[in-house]
């Protein structure tokens, strides 16, 4: 049974439009990975890099899909802060100062359950520009 105060933050978190409610959230700073349990039972580690060109940020999303910016040279940022956005999601601050996205925890598990088509996707348009991850 969940606990009364546990209850009024699911019912916020589902009423902001998660469905998803984060179990576990651990930062590894030497792996550069955010570690992400959900109640589901699903776990994911996130490295610092895809998070930060999957930014749900203006500065890479655009406003339309259209406006997506290729994210170069991240291979070795870091997350430096985690800061909780009401019981729905967290602003991570990345080491090269972005800090702009926020995570709900409907993205994080979509990042996590979409990994490695969005990390194979990502990985082809830097090749077919002939970018690097630097």
């Amino acid at each position: 049974m969940t606990p009364p105060e546990m209850a009024d933050e699911r019912f916020a978190s589902e009423a902001a439009g998660s469905s998803h409610w984060p179990t576990e959230l651990r930062l590894n700073r030497a792996e550069r990975l955010l570690s992400v349990r959900f109640d589901d039972g699903s776990h994911f580690d996130l490295p610092a890099e895809f998070l930060r060109v999957e930014s749900p940020s203006a500065e890479v999303q655009g406003h339309t899909p259209a406006q997506k910016q290729l994210v170069q040279g991240k291979r070795l940022v870091g997350i430096t802060r985690i800061d909780p956005v009401g019981n729905y999601a967290v602003r991570l601050t990345f080491d090269d100062g972005h800090d702009s996205g926020i995570y709900s925890w409907t993205l994080l598990h979509r990042l996590g359950r979409d990994h490695e088509t969005l990390w194979q996707a990502y990985l082809a348009a830097l090749a077919a520009r002939g970018l690097g991850r630097g």
